[in-house]
């Protein structure tokens, strides 16, 4: 009886920490968003208005969640360094990135080890990475500082810093 309890806990665990397959990740999207299409491992869906590309590499085990923000050739270099400031502080599981001329609110992680509960929390963030863009440039209303004015750090021997 109790090597029949010991299997069942086993049973139990394995199939909670079931590894995400294509197959699970587009019922999980599906369940979370008003429009998803595509094929095997390439979909394109709607989240709060707004659209969502999503795409899996299942022999490299990789994936993403994206949503396009704007054209290259319309960002300045202050919003460039706004986005990449927000990589570091606001932007949390998702970062800004630029690719084919597009400035991209993207999720990338590991196809296997993830989670219903990331996948849900990555498309929230895309979402949010996107539609905050050039205010808050926010992927959760959590933020890791970020300040304005730069906060002086007495720096106690810069050979501390360098690479050895």
């Amino acid at each position: 009886m109790k090597h029949f309890f010991c299997l069942l806990a086993i049973l139990l665990i394995h199939n909670v920490n079931a590894q995400m397959s294509n197959k699970l990740l587009e019922h999980t999207i599906a369940k979370k968003v008003s429009l998803i299409e595509g094929e095997n491992g390439r979909w394109k869906a709607i989240y709060n208005d707004t659209p969502l590309i999503i795409l899996t590499d299942s022999i490299n085990d990789r994936m993403r969640i994206m949503s396009p923000i704007v054209e290259e050739n319309n960002l300045d270099k202050e919003l460039l360094k706004d986005c990449l400031t927000a990589n570091y502080h606001a932007a949390l599981d998702v970062k800004y990135a630029l690719s084919n001329g597009i400035l991209w609110s993207v999720y990338i992680h590991p196809l296997s080890p993830l989670t219903k509960k990331e996948v849900i929390s990555a498309i929230e963030q895309v979402h949010m990475a996107a539609i905050t863009f050039g205010t808050t440039f926010s992927s959760t209303p959590l933020l890791f500082g970020g300040h304005k004015k730069p906060i002086k750090i007495k720096q106690k021997d810069s050979s501390s810093f360098m690479r050895t």
